[in-house]
């Protein structure tokens, strides 16, 4: 039995829906709720996992406070430590009270960095650079949960995404899909970067076989779609996905730099030009993963989604 925790959220439905086709028994926890779902109100050092972990050997840990663009939180480094580390160490201190054998914990690239250097993608191997308080708290809830696994014999599976999209997908994604659709004109042409990310059909077939698979305990895996695009080619990849090409106009990095901070969008063109690339060899050749849906087929799938 798989319990999924956040399974109301964009990961952790693709999850559950994945979990119900292949027939693999599972439970779903989440704060709002939902046909079958068993609620949990809290995400922090108190809240009461014992009734979802009843029958559980595996639990697959989504639920936490994301990056978000517009803080209000007057000490947001604190409310992330209290959802991403107060709360994920009480639920594996449960969890192994309970009997679950393994601990998938979904954390984030942000543990590494924000960017790589041209030809030098991020591995396990690497030595984390966690950037802002959400990065930070993710690589804390790393380390104390590797510190739990090892005092208790807790398995502890560690999986850092980039950039996850699909249908449903939000925020910069859902906004660039918008503006191919409409044909904008988008200065993006001279941007030679490159960008890992990952569908999250793909990211949701990495945690099944991290909860299944014998070599994926106590170990750290990299995730993506095993290509990495150009923010040009990403956006020529969606406007073919809706049957047009892009409207791209070259304007020089440093002018679109220049611009973005003096209109307050640094971080959003930060994504857009810099690079940020992962290595998945890890998960290939200890895990025997692949990615199943390949990019153009992926890409293809959010685009109609999104424009319907």
């Amino acid at each position: 039995m798989i319990l999924v925790t956040g399974a109301s959220g964009f990961v952790g439905s693709a999850l559950a829906q994945m979990l119900h086709a292949r027939g693999i028994p599972h439970r779903l926890a989440s704060r709002r709720g939902g046909a079958g779902h068993v609620v949990v109100a809290t995400l922090d050092q108190d809240t009461n996992w014992m009734p979802a972990l009843d029958g559980v050997d595996t639990v697959v840990h989504l639920a936490a406070r994301v990056h978000v663009m517009d803080e209000t939180e007057q000490d947001p480094l604190a409310a992330f430590r209290q959802s991403n580390v107060a709360a994920s160490v009480n639920l594996a201190r449960q969890a192994v009270k309970a009997g679950v054998r393994r601990l998938v914990f979904v954390s984030s690239i942000k543990v590494n960095g924000e960017s790589t250097e041209s030809g030098r993608p991020f591995s396990e191997g690497d030595l984390p650079q966690p950037v802002g308080d959400y990065g930070i708290s993710k690589f804390e809830a790393e380390q104390a949960l590797l510190v739990i696994g090892s005092e208790t014999g807790l398995e502890v599976s560690i999986v850092r995404p980039p950039l996850v999209y699909g249908p449903g997908v939000k925020a910069n994604f859902h906004a660039m899909i918008r503006a191919v659709q409409k044909r904008l004109p988008l200065p993006l042409a001279s941007i030679a970067n490159k960008r890992s990310l990952i569908f999250v059909e793909n990211l949701a077939d990495l945690l099944i076989v991290c909860a299944q698979h014998r070599n994926a305990a106590n170990a750290v895996f990299m995730a993506s779609d095993g290509q990495d695009l150009s923010t040009p080619e990403m956006i020529a990849m969606l406007a073919g996905s809706m049957g047009h090409k892009p409207f791209l106009l070259p304007v020089p990095v440093p002018v679109l730099r220049g611009i973005a901070k003096a209109t307050g969008r640094s971080e959003t063109i930060q994504r857009l030009t810099e690079n940020l690339q992962v290595d998945i060899a890890l998960s290939r050749t200890r895990l025997g993963w692949t990615p199943p849906v390949e990019l153009e087929e992926a890409f293809a799938r959010t685009v109609r989604a999104s424009l319907h």
